[in-house]
């Protein structure tokens, strides 16, 4: 019974992992309700939960033998749909600045062009670095706090704009450095290195 299971899981990429990155899409869409109803606080911690089910899924997929292909693309895709997410938050907002947000999105569609390209020439996507995981990180970490900025005012509000541009700042730069990363392999996998 238990290897039937086993099988039909494995089939369905049902996996521990794949489940906690699940979740974390469905948080997706209440993170975008509570923001739009004012309620930062519930968003943020939305994003927290986000973040740590994103560390988790990493680990226990390692740990536990349950590295999928599905995982390999799902987990990135989230991230991306989180990070999209929050970018339109904090652009309605105003909680960061236009070219800031520019910055990123301009990161994201050079990729996506770039990983349509690989694809149709039957090439695989880049693998998930260390460094493009800790960006991930800390944007998911940065952009909340300081959305948080926009729903507080006095010592919360300055400790969250502090920390918030301290993750930001090591956010952006990691995401852009490991774009320039990414575009430099997928470049090489296209001519053939």
């Amino acid at each position: 019974m238990w290897s039937q299971v086993q099988i039909l899981s494995s089939r369905l990429m049902l996996t521990i992992p794949n489940a906690l990155t699940g979740l974390r899409a469905a948080g997706i869409p209440i993170f975008l309700w509570l923001v739009a109803s004012d309620n930062y606080t519930w968003a943020v911690l939305t994003l927290v939960l986000a973040g740590a089910t994103d560390y988790f899924d990493g680990k226990l997929a390692r740990a536990l033998g349950q590295e999928s292909r599905l995982g390999e693309l799902l987990d990135p895709a989230v991230d991306r749909l989180y990070i999209a997410s929050v970018l339109i938050a904090m652009y309605l907002s105003e909680a960061v600045p236009a070219p800031v947000l520019l910055l990123i999105v301009a990161r994201d569609l050079a990729l996506g062009v770039l990983l349509v390209i690989m694809r149709r020439r039957g090439l695989a996507p880049f693998k998930v670095t260390y460094l493009g995981k800790a960006a991930t990180f800390n944007l998911l970490y940065a952009l909340p706090l300081l959305l948080l900025t926009v729903a507080s005012t006095g010592f919360w509000s300055d400790l969250a704009f502090i920390t918030g541009w301290a993750f930001a700042g090591w956010g952006i730069a990691l995401y852009l450095w490991t774009g320039v990363s990414y575009a430099r392999s997928g470049i090489g996998y296209l001519r053939g290195r």
